[in-house]
C-alpha cells in the first residue's frame, strides 16, 4: 500500500468520523398553541381550529411526548372558558399531541392559553413547564389583546399581537407573579413550514436579553407564526419521574401571526 494511498485513507477515515459526531441542527421546546386564523372574520369560518404539540418549530421537530394539559382555556372580556374537555388526542410514533375547535361567536379578542403538564428533558436535567397563550382577533370587537390570563409567567404583548406585517416590531413585557422580570432571557422562532434550511445552530433559535423593566423588542422578517419564550428558573424545584429534585424551567410563551404585505 502505497504512503499517498494510506494517507488519503486515514482522511477518508477522519471525515467519515466526523459525519458521526457532528450534531444536527437543534432548537429549543416550544409549545406551539396555533389558531386556524388570527384574526376571525365574516369571511372565515366562525368555528376555528387549534393545533397543539411541544415540539422544535424551527427545526421541524421532534415532536415530544405531551400529556394531557392542566388547563387549557380562553379568556374574553375577562371572562375566562375551561376548553380542556374540547381537546382531541393524535398520538404519532408514540408521541402525544393535541387539537380542539371553538366557535367563536362574540366580538372581541380571545387569548387562548394552556398550562402544560411538567416535562421533565434529561438532556437539560430539568422538568419543563411553558405556559402558552395566543391572541385572536373576532370581528372587529373591542381591543384586550394586552389581558392578562394570570399565568405564573407571562408575557404582556406591548403591540398588538395580529394584524401585522412582516418586518414589523413585536415589543412584549415578562411578568413573574404579574412583575416585570429585568433581563429576562427571551427565545424565539419561527414555526418552519419546511421553506427555510438552517445554516447552523446559531440561526434556530434566536435570543434576546429584556432590559431593566424587562421589556423586550423583535423585527420578525417573514410571513407565519412566531413563537416568543420568556425562560426562567422556579423558585420551586420538582421531582422528576426518578424522584430526584431537579431545577423547574418556567417558560412564559405567546405566538404571534405576521403576514407579507402584497
Amino acid at each position: 500500500m502505497s504512503a499517498s494511498f494510506q494517507k488519503a485513507r486515514k482522511y477518508a477515515l477522519v471525515a467519515g468520523a466526523w459525519l458521526f459526531i457532528v450534531p444536527a441542527i437543534s432548537s429549543a421546546h416550544f409549545l406551539e398553541l396555533i389558531p386556524q386564523h388570527a384574526v376571525v372574520s365574516e369571511q372565515t369560518s366562525q368555528s376555528i381550529n387549534l393545533d397543539i404539540q411541544f415540539t422544535h418549530p424551527m427545526a421541524t421537530g421532534p415532536r415530544m411526548d405531551m400529556d394531557m394539559p392542566v388547563r387549557f382555556g380562553v379568556m374574553t372580556r375577562g371572562e375566562q372558558q375551561d376548553l380542556l374537555g374540547s381537546l382531541t388526542i393524535h398520538e404519532e410514533d408514540g408521541k402525544r399531541h393535541y387539537s380542539a375547535s371553538h366557535s367563536v361567536a362574540r366580538p372581541g379578542d380571545h387569548v387562548f392559553f394552556i398550562e402544560p403538564e411538567p416535562y421533565w428533558e434529561p438532556s437539560e436535567e430539568v422538568m419543563i413547564v411553558h405556559y402558552t397563550k395566543v391572541i385572536v382577533s373576532a370581528y372587529g370587537g373591542s381591543s384586550a389583546w394586552d389581558q392578562l390570563v394570570g399565568m405564573p409567567v407571562e408575557i404582556e404583548p406591548m403591540t398588538q399581537p395580529y394584524g401585522l406585517w412582516s418586518g414589523n416590531l413585536f415589543r412584549g413585557v415578562v411578568l413573574k407573579d404579574g412583575e416585570p422580570v429585568p433581563g429576562a432571557m427571551v427565545e424565539v422562532e419561527w414555526r418552519n413550514d419546511g421553506s427555510v434550511a438552517i445554516p447552523s445552530d446559531e440561526f434556530a433559535t434566536q435570543t434576546i436579553k429584556a432590559d431593566q423593566q424587562g421589556v423586550f423588542s423583535y423585527a420578525m422578517p417573514r410571513e407565519g407564526w412566531w413563537g416568543f419564550a420568556a425562560l426562567l428558573t422556579a423558585d420551586k424545584p420538582m421531582k422528576n419521574p426518578d424522584g430526584k429534585t431537579v431545577d423547574v424551567e418556567e417558560g412564559g410563551l405567546i405566538w404571534v401571526y405576521v403576514q407579507d404585505m402584497e
